[in-house]
């Protein structure tokens, strides 16, 4: 089945790690090494936004999984699997300006989701 709760607790747990670690990035950055973009004030606000948001659908997306599968499944995920995906493949990839903004309409749909199949 598309939606088990193993995918929905994946998909809604990766996109919002790697939101949040790409909002954490972009915040330690030297202030002549950030892009134009955090130059504004309305650019810092909205990167720290998108961070908290992050990291409140990755405290419901764990709650999901702890709730409906096996313990050591969200618990590696958390330290291993979210982490190692989303800083060696995806801000490698995308970088942290574009990883952010591309997770930010993926981690709305996981709020859905987490959402509609609690």
């Amino acid at each position: 089945m598309l939606f088990e709760p193993l995918f929905i607790f994946l998909f809604s747990g990766f996109v919002s790690m790697s939101a949040a670690l790409s909002a954490g990035q972009l915040n330690k950055l030297k202030e002549e090494d950030k892009p134009a973009f955090l130059h504004s004030r309305n650019g810092q606000v909205t990167v720290i936004m998108i961070g908290n948001l992050a990291a409140l659908t990755l405290i419901g997306a764990m709650a999901y999984g702890f709730r409906l599968l096996e313990w050591w499944i969200p618990a590696s995920s958390l330290v291993l699997s979210f982490p190692a995906i989303s800083v060696g493949i995806t801000q490698r990839l995308f970088g942290d300006l574009t990883n952010i903004f591309l997770m930010l309409p993926l981690n709305i749909a996981a709020i859905g989701l987490l959402y509609y199949f609690w």
